[in-house]
């Protein structure tokens, strides 16, 4: 039989203890590293508004969503039936909506994916306008957006046609047609 001291029976135990601790912690690391490297949301928002204010206090652009799904791995976040709004003191609203949406992690990008509907109400000294073309991509802080897809264009009985366009909602407002533009434009 053999004996082992006092000792020896604590270091076989410590041994054995610090395997465990090592084999577990090993264990306990690979969901961890698994989720890290897959593309899921981590939380979600139902009925998800956010609104942008000027120095003034006014709001500047709001940010709204049926759902929100945010992305830990590139800090993105989807979105589903967006609508964005982007305002001014002195006019109506600019509001665009999508199908889907998608922000960048840095929150530069906003890709309004789907059928996109751009709207903006009359009022006076304000012609409405509608815009109807599909992908959109708008840089929010440049206010500014960007399609490769067909755009038509109404105001009134007005209307422009175009494959791609480039819009700038500030002041002052500008629309450039890419290529194939067509239209009708009524002088009053």
């Amino acid at each position: 039989m053999i004996r082992l001291s006092k000792n020896s029976v604590i270091g076989v135990v410590l041994l054995l203890w610090v395997a465990a601790s090592g084999w577990l912690s090993r264990v306990e690391e690979r969901p961890s590293q698994y989720r890290a490297d897959t593309h899921a949301p981590d939380y979600y928002l139902q009925s998800f508004t956010a609104s942008t204010m000027g120095i003034d206090g006014r709001m500047e652009k709001q940010l709204s969503a049926a759902r929100m799904e945010h992305f830990p791995d590139d800090d993105s976040t989807e979105l589903e039936s967006p609508v964005l709004s982007i305002h001014d003191a002195e006019r109506p609203p600019w509001r665009i909506r999508s199908e889907r949406g998608w922000v960048s992690g840095d929150k530069q990008l906003l890709l309004l994916q789907g059928q996109v509907h751009i709207d903006r109400e009359e009022a006076q000294g304000v012609r409405p306008l509608h815009i109807v073309t599909r992908d959109l991509r708008v840089q929010p802080d440049n206010n500014y957006a960007e399609t490769d897809a067909e755009a038509h264009a109404t105001s009134r009985e007005d209307w422009l046609t175009s494959v791609g366009m480039q819009l700038w909602f500030a002041r002052p407002i500008r629309v450039k047609l890419l290529s194939q533009a067509r239209g009708r434009y009524e002088i009053e």
